[in-house]
């Protein structure tokens, strides 16, 4: 597919009613210049979500999701960028143009189609084996005695590979090459099954399109001893980045706004067939960046569910590390060792309601495993001292507290802040930066009045920096540019920001670049050039604090 041309993007966002499309998927009504309603993308109870039907931007007060109306309809409908694009110009009866295809680019899409469509012919091949053939009988009642139902095996497509070159022969009498056989894992060096006589289960990405396979040991025949093996690495299978189960979650996972993850692909069945549909599996107890992403966008709460064993394994830490900077919520599911969620998958709601906070977990373990009291205190002060202040840092250091028999010194400086927990706490100055930039979001004429006026040196933050080019004309916005845009697009709305809120914020962040200089002239031995510049910055100082007064009497 060729690109569409810029000015074409440009005429469907503009062709198209923000309100409307939105409207598809949540009721909005008009809350002065904005639109409000029930986030779609997470069980809001109270409507938090907002609509700037002229800019055309979203967001969540609560989940904090936002961006534009490309990107809405992208997260909603699954869709790439282009193809989100031409879901617009269809609505509305918009006629895109396209540049000229790349070199390559439709040899390369045509390509990535024809495995797509080799490793599902492969999936529905491997199911007719299972349920139709005699020699899927016993694997049938293996998976019967596992407690699973014939229709939750179907629902998830398990199937059956039978070995040798029946796989690869169909495929060759369809037009399929040996090279696209292995280039989509299914055969080996020898051209037979990759699978060979194992139980089979598909690996979809989230819109549900088969990337690879899965597949369980049945006989202690097996030439290959591991229990489970994958596809092999290759153009479409990434073991990092699939989440099994998410195609068939991913739905319950928004509604409930929880994600539970497993590690098996049986749990995962065993949990959906008693109605737990949230369930996915993580592809081994090391969650990725790539896993962890593919879940944030749809919820912000999420369940860890290893065996004892495998929760206290570095490389599972390390992942629950990642989980707890992304999401807003990390509950950890305890298991008793040797079990896993399969066996209890009846009661399993109740072991839902029994998890532990990420912290606690993590301060439980150290302590569990520390070679004495005072190794104890040192890990978990570190753990607690670095963690977000918040709730869970509270309950982190009570527990520790009651465990080591300590008092819990609270003071000033380093006491829990207790707030909502869903917001992030921004201090003083990052206040200030966000305040105007939100201002200027809404009124474009305050950007060229102010904006031009800073740089990076008035902005602490990164992000806050890229957003000020941004809106100066001087940068280009990406995907997490135009979130921000939203977000400050909204509060600006929310918290009544004006034109005169913005010249004070402007003469705020004058005055603290001044007082930083004035404050490291003051630092070491000073010249008779430091001399005269701090007189000048005092001078300086001394306008914007006038400046500030007459604004406030205005």
């Amino acid at each position: 597919m060729a690109l569409i041309k810029r000015t074409s993007v440009e005429e469907v966002v503009a062709a198209a009613d923000m309100v409307e499309i939105v409207s598809g998927r949540t009721q909005l009504r008009r809350s002065g210049a904005q639109w409000t309603g029930r986030c779609p993308f997470h069980d809001d109870q109270n409507p938090s979500f907002s609509v700037n039907a002229v800019e055309k931007l979203y967001h969540c007060f609560t989940c904090g999701e936002g961006g534009d109306l490309i990107k809405f309809v992208r997260e909603t409908e699954g869709l790439e960028f282009a193809s989100a694009v031409e879901w617009l110009a269809d609505r509305y009866g918009v006629q895109l143009e396209y540049e000229e295809t790349a070199p390559g680019f439709e040899a390369r899409r045509s390509r990535r189609d024809r495995l797509y469509a080799l490793l599902e012919a492969a999936a529905k091949f491997y199911e007719r084996h299972l349920w139709d053939s005699q020699a899927g009988e016993p694997v049938r009642a293996y998976l019967g005695e596992r407690g699973l139902t014939e229709e939750i095996c179907r629902r998830f497509r398990l199937g059956l590979s039978p070995g040798g070159d029946r796989l690869a022969a169909k495929a060759r009498a369809k037009g399929y090459s040996q090279e696209e056989l292995v280039a989509a894992g299914l055969v080996n060096r020898r051209g037979n099954d990759y699978f060979a006589s194992r139980l089979v289960f598909p690996l979809a990405d989230a819109r549900g399109r088969v990337l690879g396979f899965g597949a369980r040991r049945l006989s202690e025949d097996d030439p290959i001893k591991a229990k489970y093996v994958n596809s092999p690495e290759g153009e479409l299978f990434r073991k990092s980045s699939i989440v099994y189960g998410l195609d068939r979650a991913r739905a319950t996972v928004a509604k409930e706004s929880r994600a539970v993850v497993v590690e098996g692909y049986t749990d995962v069945l065993a949990l959906h067939q008693r109605g737990l549909e949230s369930a996915v599996a993580s592809m081994g107890t090391a969650l990725t960046e790539l896993q962890l992403r593919e879940l944030r966008r749809l919820t912000p709460r999420i369940y860890l569910c290893f065996d004892a064993d495998a929760a206290g394994a570095e490389a599972t830490l390390r992942g629950m590390e990642l989980a707890y900077r992304q999401f807003e919520e990390v509950w950890v599911v305890p298991l008793p060792p040797g079990s896993d969620p399969a066996d209890a998958a009846d009661e399993f709601e109740q072991r839902l309601e029994a998890a532990t906070e990420y912290l606690v977990h993590r301060v439980k373990l150290e302590i569990d495993r520390a070679p004495s009291p005072q190794g104890a205190f040192d890990a978990v002060q570190a753990l607690i001292l670095k963690a977000p202040r918040g709730p869970d840092q509270e309950h982190a250091a009570k527990y520790a507290a009651n465990r080591l028999n300590i008092p819990l010194r609270v003071d000033a400086t380093s006491a829990p802040v207790f707030g909502e927990a869903r917001r992030k706490l921004v201090d003083a100055g990052e206040r200030l930066e966000r305040d105007l930039l939100a201002v200027c979001t809404v009124h474009p004429e305050l950007a060229e009045r102010y904006l031009h006026e800073l740089d990076d040196r008035h902005f602490d933050d990164p992000l806050h920096r890229r957003l000020r080019a941004y809106l100066a004309g001087e940068a280009e916005p990406d995907d997490e540019l135009i979130a921000l845009r939203a977000e400050l697009d909204a509060t600006a709305e929310r918290e009544g920001l004006n034109d005169e809120a913005a010249k004070q914020l402007f003469l705020r962040l004058e005055e603290r670049l001044v007082r930083r200089e004035l404050a490291e002239l003051g630092r070491g031995e000073v010249t008779s050039a430091d001399l005269e510049r701090t007189k000048e910055l005092q001078a300086v100082l001394g306008r914007i604090q006038e400046a500030l007064q007459e604004v406030a009497f205005t």
